[in-house]
């Protein structure tokens, strides 16, 4: 039995500010496509103000998971990245970190190993509309 490593991106478009974004299918189709059996997914989105996380994906979890974000780190209060780029997006920065910009998931028997109600999802937390990319690794046997 050998080892396959399959890697993949794919581009989320984003609308500004804790936009969250369901990727489930899209990782679905690569790991398709990857053709491996048993192992784990990893994706890992670029850039500094997004995060990759699981959830119920309905819209009152969806509004909870806003309303606790920004109650963790919210965009009205002063931050010191602010004094050196006046971007005003010092709170995505925060934002994104405690969330954190990868996910595991294990793949069994050609499907991604989630809960009934769990989705996989990107969070845009900059202040202006972005193009996620998301780099997809899938190391398992086919």
């Amino acid at each position: 039995m050998s080892i396959t490593i399959f890697t993949d991106r794919i581009s989320i478009t984003t609308k500004t500010g804790l936009d969250i974004v369901n990727i489930t299918s899209r990782l679905t189709d690569s790991l398709k496509k990857s053709k491996i059996i048993n192992g784990s997914l990893n994706a890992t989105v670029i850039g500094s103000t997004s995060s990759v996380t699981t959830i119920e994906f309905e819209p009152g979890v969806v509004n909870d998971l806003k309303k606790a974000i920004t109650r963790f780190a919210p965009p009205d209060i002063e931050y010191d990245h602010e004094k050196a780029w006046h971007d005003g997006n010092g709170h995505s920065h925060v934002q994104a970190a405690l969330l954190g910009p990868s996910i595991a998931l294990p793949v069994r028997d050609g499907h991604l190993t989630l809960g009934t109600w769990q989705q996989a999802v990107i969070i845009n937390h900059d202040n202006r509309a972005r193009e996620r990319v998301v780099d997809i690794t899938i190391i398992g046997t086919a």
